[in-house]
C-alpha cells in the first residue's frame, strides 16, 4: 500500500532516488571506515582504532535510518554491494593501505564530499516539498559536519 502523505508519487520517487544514492554513499564510507579500523597501525593505533570504530558505528545507525526512511516513503531499499557501488558518489581504493595521516585525509575528504552533495540533495527535496526528508537529510549533514570537524582537528 502506497503512503498517502500529501506528496505526489512522482515526488516520493524523487526522494527515494535521492535517498538510495545517499544510502550508497553512507555504505561506501562505512566500509572504508571499517577497513581503516582494521588496518590502522603505528604510534596512535589504539586512539585511531577506537575513533574509526565510533565513526563506523554512527554510520551504521545512519544507514539503518536511511533505509527505514525509504520504507516510510513506500519503497523497497536496495541492499547489495553491486547496487551500492553503482550509485555511490565516493571512490574506493582496493588493495591500498594508507598511512594513518592518509586515512584521516581520505575520510575527511569523503565526509566533506558527502556534505557538499547533501546540500544539493536537501535543495532537491525542498523543491519536491518533502519537508520530512529535507529535515532528515539536514540532520545527517550536521553529523557529517561534526565528524569532518573532528578529523580536521587530527590534521591541524
Amino acid at each position: 500500500m502506497q503512503p498517502s502523505i500529501g506528496i505526489t508519487q512522482e515526488r516520493l520517487h524523487s526522494s527515494v532516488s535521492i535517498l538510495a544514492v545517499i544510502l550508497s554513499d553512507e555504505m561506501t564510507l562505512y566500509i572504508k571506515t571499517r577497513k581503516f579500523h582494521w588496518n590502522v597501525s603505528g604510534q596512535s593505533f589504539m586512539e585511531l582504532h577506537k575513533l574509526f570504530q565510533a565513526q563506523y558505528t554512527e554510520l551504521e545507525e545512519t544507514i539503518d535510518e536511511i533505509a527505514e526512511r525509504i520504507g516510510k516513503l513506500g519503497s523497497k531499499t536496495i541492499g547489495t554491494m553491486k547496487e551500492f557501488a553503482a550509485q555511490t558518489r565516493l571512490n574506493e581504493s582496493p588493495n591500498v593501505y594508507p598511512s594513518q595521516k592518509e586515512m584521516l585525509i581520505e575520510l575527511l575528504s569523503d565526509h566533506e564530499s558527502i556534505i557538499v552533495e547533501l546540500r544539493k540533495d536537501i535543495e532537491a527535496c525542498e523543491k519536491s516539498k518533502d519537508a520530512g526528508t529535507t529535515d532528515f537529510l539536514t540532520g545527517i549533514m550536521v553529523q557529517h559536519e561534526t565528524t569532518a570537524w573532528v578529523l580536521r582537528r587530527y590534521l591541524d
